[in-house]
């Protein structure tokens, strides 16, 4: 579909979908009208607050959801309790892992969330069912796989000056999928200075230094330490070494 809402009109689409993000961009939009009515009757929205788990590391799944809005953090545990940030997940992103038994990341609410939730079950008969559906979840998988791959780049190859512009870069791009691009862009940040700083493996005063020296080229401007503003996404992109 594109991201186009040619059936923002149609009466058989449920009301909790027509406006709905995933239903659009994310993997709903493979459905048609009859199968959104019948995932509709079993699905349900909820909003989650900020450092909520949503999942734990190896823990049974019994159901999957759809991203609306906010930053899901993802994480793996080692044997000593240690975490490791791996990813991060935007709206409309499909959060869960199709035919698997037990989580294999911990997920965590790193900002306020909205989700769309939905038995287990009934996703993977439908995934079977709609060919579709298989596709979009597919082309989900190998995009994470990208950004991974870039991320390995950023983390192997880049200074700390362009990581810490990489993940803002992302931040920024990913936030609010109906961001004007032209425009500036702001958000929350979704991590904690010190979680940045294990995500990138900086120490936290490097992370702040580089917010610093961000804020003071006016490629970025920062109010109550959390409130990010980008003016031009094309000098944070530069910054970032992309």
């Amino acid at each position: 579909m594109g991201g186009e809402r040619k059936d923002i009109h149609n009466s058989q689409i449920p009301q909790l979908c027509l406006s709905c993000e995933a239903r659009h961009k994310g993997v709903c939009g493979a459905l048609d009208a009859d199968q959104l009515i019948r995932l509709n009757r079993y699905s349900s929205q909820r909003s989650v607050a900020a450092g909520s788990e949503l999942l734990g590391d190896q823990e049974e799944v019994a159901s999957y959801a759809n991203v609306l809005s906010g930053v899901v953090k993802l994480a793996k545990t080692m044997a000593d309790g240690r975490q490791q940030i791996v990813g991060l997940q935007f709206a409309p992103d499909f959060l869960g892992r199709p035919f698997h038994a037990s989580s294999q990341v911990a997920a965590e609410a790193a900002s306020d969330l909205k989700l769309c939730t939905f038995p287990k079950t009934l996703i993977e008969t439908m995934i079977a069912e709609q060919p579709e559906l298989e596709h979009r979840l597919h082309k989900q998988a190998l995009k994470e796989l990208d950004e991974a791959r870039e991320w390995m780049l950023t983390l192997g190859r880049k200074t700390a000056a362009e990581k810490v512009a990489s993940f803002l870069h992302m931040i920024a791009r990913n936030v609010d999928p109906e961001r004007d691009a032209a425009g500036p862009t702001t958000f929350e940040l979704p991590l904690t200075r010190s979680d940045i700083a294990d995500f990138l493996g900086l120490t936290i005063e490097t992370v702040s230094r580089q917010l610093t020296r961000l804020r003071k080229a006016g490629v970025i401007e920062i109010e109550n330490n959390r409130h990010v503003i980008v003016p031009d996404m094309d000098r944070l992109e530069y910054a970032a070494g992309s």
